[in-house]
């Protein structure tokens, strides 16, 4: 009787912990938006075989559900006005945002949306779908954490550091052209920067 007893009260408190530490880990979770002002969105693709074009996106939004002192990620998702890409070359950009490239007009947004995440060791491997010209691929992130901080007006900031690759024709932006030696102007490979800060959501 006594070690039924006693075995109740084991499993009754298990149970409770349980219910206490899954409280406790979904009330650390929070939302924290993307600081358009300190945050870069990045992308470089050869140029010619011997070189290499970088880009930026100017416009975007994005947010982040996370517990940063367990360092745990629930949601991850970021939307960017394609017409905002800035290569500091405007007759380059203007193609770009043409048919042949991003056809902003008939796709004036890039979204991604954070399928799982995984950690090893420092360094963090995100997973999501990227949708860009109204097509769906999966791409994976590599990157790190790089802490939480206070700032001097009393939010609270915490920054991202990431890297990744698509091909371009994934996409549909298969517009090239071959050169005399027999190399193409545009790689296909789009290698991604990320240098992100976020500020804790207000009541977050």
């Amino acid at each position: 009787m006594r070690s039924a007893v006693m075995r109740s009260m084991w499993v009754a408190g298990l149970l409770a912990s349980t219910v206490m530490v899954g409280g406790m880990a979904w009330g650390e979770m929070a939302r924290y938006d993307v600081d358009l002002d300190h945050s870069i969105i990045e992308f470089q693709v050869k140029h010619m075989v011997i070189s290499k074009t970088t880009g930026r996106f100017m416009d975007y939004s994005g947010f982040v559900e996370m517990d940063p002192e367990a360092g745990q990620f629930k949601t991850i998702e970021a939307t960017i006005k394609a017409a905002s890409l800035n290569t500091n070359h405007e007759k380059r950009d203007t193609h770009l945002r043409s048919p042949d490239f991003f056809d902003v007009e008939k796709y004036p947004a890039i979204t991604f949306k954070l399928k799982q995440v995984k950690k090893t060791g420092d360094e963090y491997t995100a997973v999501g779908d990227l949708t860009m010209r109204g097509v769906t691929k999966e791409i994976t992130l590599i990157g790190a954490f790089n802490g939480v901080t206070k700032d001097p007006w009393g939010n609270t900031r915490a920054g991202f550091t990431g890297k990744g690759k698509l091909n371009r024709k994934d996409f549909g932006m298969n517009w090239n052209k071959t050169l005399d030696s027999g190399g193409l102007i545009v790689g296909d490979d789009v290698d991604i920067r990320l240098e992100v800060e976020v500020i804790k959501a207000k009541g977050g």
